[in-house]
């Protein structure tokens, strides 16, 4: 029998064979979910986020079954652990704007699911990425957090917005999460002594500014968010300068998910007092 060490998962576990390692990529798959469930409620949206985080737990599993050789004994597990996340993301779809739902009442079809046709060819990119064992690379993040932060248009097209407010919904989930993938990465690299420009990531945040404001000033997005996109591209400004704090992956990882939150919440409330 092989052992563990005390406090480490079994290599067949479902932490091992399911749960992401990369703490950023909760953050960056589950606040697009929290903000469409939040701000565009519905019942399909609520199968949409079933389907979103079965999805997410999917791909460490396709991944080990793509990668792990024939001999390896976790192969049938994580086969398992695929199969049943797929099936429960596509169950979720499906059901996402099932007639049946709503009665007798007006309900989506799947041209409500119309942005999700956006944020494919990015998902896939990411895939891609991740089956070549690439997926830290900048192109891979920044593909796989823009996929999941188009999700949020497709949330509000099933509650029954319009094609502008509900783009305009992604535009600040993408002015959120690549802006932040570019300045974490820069961040921990300069942190790290190696080789790394801050200009990416202080452009896409002062883009991601510039955008919010138009969206708001035709009266898109609530004011709110204007004030959340000039504190993010405070963050960037402050961690790539020369004050920047020393901070751990650990620490900036945690500090995120907070600001993160607190950028869910606080849209989540700007829309309510539109």
């Amino acid at each position: 029998m092989r052992n563990v060490a005390p406090g480490s998962a079994s290599p067949t576990s479902f932490r091992s064979l399911v749960l992401p390692r990369e703490h950023g990529s909760w953050s960056l798959a589950l606040e697009p979910v929290a903000l469409g469930l939040l701000v565009a409620p519905s019942r399909g949206g609520a199968w949409l986020a079933l389907a979103v985080i079965a999805g997410f737990f999917t791909r460490r599993p396709l991944k080990l079954a793509v990668t792990l050789p024939r001999s390896d004994p976790r192969r049938r597990a994580t086969f398992g652990w695929m199969l049943l996340f797929a099936t429960t993301a596509l169950a979720g779809l499906l059901l996402s704007t099932a007639p049946s739902l709503w009665r007798n009442t007006p309900h989506p079809t799947w041209t409500a699911l119309w942005p999700l046709l956006l944020a494919t060819p990015l998902g896939a990119a990411f895939l891609w990425f991740d089956l070549r064992g690439e997926m830290r690379e900048a192109e891979a993040e920044i593909a796989g957090s823009a996929a999941f932060a188009l999700v949020p248009a497709a949330f509000a097209t099933l509650a029954g917005w319009s094609a502008a407010p509900a783009l305009s919904l992604a535009g600040l989930m993408l002015a959120r999460s690549v802006p932040t993938v570019l300045t974490v990465r820069t961040y921990l690299r300069l942190a790290k002594g190696k080789p790394a420009t801050a200009l990416p990531a202080l452009a896409c945040a002062g883009g991601a500014l510039i955008v919010v404001v138009a969206l708001a000033t035709r009266d898109l997005v609530p004011g709110t968010a204007v004030v959340l996109a000039l504190l993010l591209a405070a963050r960037t400004a402050w961690l790539l300068s020369p004050r920047a704090p020393t901070w751990s992956a650990r620490r900036a990882g945690i500090t995120e998910a907070i600001l993160g939150a607190v950028f869910v919440a606080a849209l989540a409330l700007g829309y309510g007092a539109r």
